[in-house]
């Protein structure tokens, strides 16, 4: 007589939903404290986006509210072709173009300096900074009174004091208006490039540098096939970021010139359009195509910089 044994039972395994509802219950449990902050964002940043691109698509007259209605793109192919709207576009890449280059260069030359080792470079580097840090308004207004003015101002005054009282006293802003408008962002931007340079010149591998020193190579030959391939990423990001900003840049045209004598740019067009002209649509249709053109920059500064982050890393 055999004796067959039961068979014995195996524990079934959880489920994979239920194995995975309490890592989702922490993931939740860890965001949580930031979903305020992500609220706030939504509300202060999102929301007025998504009101001004309704209204970009309106024909909407603050004078007459009554007389609104829906008009596509028309509001949009009226910012690309009316020749004042197009002039501040062409404004805008000409004041951005010139200040990038120019104060990127400058920062450079200055990363450069104070990539030495010299007595009081501590105080140097603090002096430099300061420019960044003034707020907009209060630096174009340093420029338009104190250096540009042309009865008391310092430039004048330096032209005075070398040539005497004869000598050529020009009125800076009538005569050069872009001019004055983008010095006064280069000597603000300069420090920006200025520290970002520093920085990748400060993580320069110095062993490579000695190396190619004791090969014979001179400073220059150091700087342009070393320090230069190095400081790409962090050339291509200073230009991006100050790009970002310059292309939004409100403060130095609205002080120093008001908008007139042909530098008017594209965010001072969108406060014209919107505050003395009252097209509500066409503004906001102007502001859309701000914003589009920055997410464009700021997407590509996103990736130089993780792109800088995994070389980091990988060292």
């Amino acid at each position: 007589m055999t004796v067959t044994t039961p068979p014995t039972r195996v524990a079934a395994a959880p489920s994979r939903p239920a194995a995975r509802r309490p890592n989702r219950m922490r993931a939740w449990a860890t965001r949580a404290p930031l979903l305020p902050a992500l609220i706030f964002m939504i509300v202060v940043t999102q929301l007025p986006f998504v009101a001004t691109l309704v209204i970009s698509f309106l024909d909407w007259n603050s004078l007459y509210p009554e007389d609104r209605k829906f008009a596509g793109f028309s509001n949009y192919s009226e910012v690309l072709s009316t020749p004042e709207l197009r002039k501040s576009v062409w404004t805008t890449i000409l004041l951005t173009a010139t200040v990038v280059l120019v104060s990127l260069l400058l920062g450079l030359l200055l990363a450069l300096l104070l990539d030495r080792r010299f007595r009081g470079r501590a105080a140097v580097r603090t002096m430099l900074i300061a420019p960044f840090l003034l707020v907009p308004i209060a630096a174009a207004l340093l420029w338009k009174h104190v250096l540009f003015n042309p009865e008391y101002g310092l430039f004048n005054g330096v032209l005075r004091w070398i040539g005497g009282e004869g000598a050529v006293q020009p009125d800076w802003i009538s005569e050069m208006p872009l001019m004055a408008v983008e010095a006064s962002l280069i000597w603000q931007w300069t420090p920006f490039m200025m520290l970002i340079l520093l920085a990748g010149l400060q993580s320069r591998d110095p062993e490579l540098v000695e190396a190619a020193r004791m090969d014979g190579a001179g400073d220059w030959q150091v700087f342009v096939h070393i320090t230069l391939p190095h400081l790409r990423r962090y050339l291509e990001l200073g230009i991006l970021l100050g790009s970002i900003y310059i292309v939004q840049n409100f403060d130095a045209v609205f002080t120093i010139t008001s908008g007139g004598l042909g530098t008017a740019n594209l965010p001072y067009t969108i406060y014209q359009t919107f505050y003395q002209a009252h097209e509500n649509g066409l503004a906001s249709a102007a502001g859309v195509i701000v914003v589009i053109g920055s997410i464009i920059l700021a997407t590509l500064a996103l990736r130089v910089v993780s792109s800088l982050f995994r070389e980091e890393v990988s060292r």
